[in-house]
């Protein structure tokens, strides 16, 4: 009898180093996997002997010291999208061009350049992203108009956007145009929805740190491995983070906007809307 646990399906797939376990989710619903011949369902566990294969393909299982993977650093210049499907012009695949499969640890607008993550292990792919993991990003920022200190403020303690409330992070003025953030949180253009919640258009936005990894001298379209120092720092980092987000929605706080603001926070929040109403700032 073997005594290799059994794995569930989406993990075996993103642990092969073939995609992302969301990924894996969807090729499974769209019946592009099979076990032993057999298309599963989302759920189901692979056993040791089991035949896995994606769009007739097979998937081999992961090394159990993973020594196979690989972790890259790649400086993403503008105009590449963060995106796996190499029929898509200005791919993050081709632009790399890697002999071996690997996808991107979270993204970054095709208007937005820097730092970005490559791997093919799927299993730490989760715990670097999820915000309650509180693993950090450092971004520069180039905006339309002259930073003011309310700005800072408001950038700082949380901005309603896409029904709910950004979370507290650091915001500091580097120029008159020009601020750094440092942000855990990775939603849907998050940076530039601030922005715009506030009056304020962003010109030019640049990653230059995930977690202890700088961006250095990297140049724009150029990739290096993660040093084994780097990946150990990384791995010491999320050793106890969570895999899965949480079902918690956070709650938007009083203390960190006037009664007013609040209220408006907590009525789009019921309604469902993102905020629409651009915030004019006191000079």
């Amino acid at each position: 009898m073997s005594t290799v646990p059994e794995k569930r399906l989406n993990k075996f797939i993103s642990d092969s180093g073939f995609c992302s376990r969301r990924e894996a989710d969807r090729l499974i619903e769209q019946g592009k996997v099979t076990i032993n011949g057999k298309k599963p369902e989302l759920g189901t566990k692979v056993g040791d002997g089991d035949l896995v294969k994606v769009d007739g393909k097979p998937i081999n299982a992961v090394a159990e010291n993973k020594s196979d993977r690989i972790y890259i650093a790649y400086n993403k210049p503008i105009g590449i999208i963060c995106i796996t499907d190499t029929s898509i012009e200005d791919n993050i695949i081709d632009a790399i061009g890697y002999k071996q499969r690997i996808f991107p640890i979270g993204r970054l607008d095709k208007p937005s350049e820097g730092l970005i993550f490559l791997t093919n292990d799927g299993d730490i792919v989760n715990k670097i992203l999820r915000a309650e993991n509180a693993h950090d990003k450092e971004y520069v920022v180039t905006v339309d108009k002259p930073i003011t200190e309310s700005f800072i403020k408001h950038m700082s303690k949380g901005v309603p956007i896409l029904g709910t409330i950004t979370k507290p992070c650091k915001v500091t003025k580097e120029s008159q145009f020009v601020f750094k953030m440092i942000l855990t949180q990775g939603l849907n253009r998050q940076i530039r929805r601030m922005c715009e919640y506030l009056g304020y258009n962003v010109r030019k936005l640049k990653r230059t740190r995930i977690m202890n990894v700088e961006l250095g001298n990297l140049k724009p379209g150029a990739w290096r491995c993660l040093t084994s120092q780097e990946m150990k720092e990384i791995n010491r980092s999320v050793a106890h983070s969570k895999k899965t987000a949480s079902n918690t929605r956070s709650r938007p706080k009083a203390q960190n906007h006037t009664k007013a603001e609040y209220r408006q926070i907590v009525k789009e929040r019921r309604e469902g809307k993102p905020a629409r109403k651009v915030m004019r700032l006191k000079k």
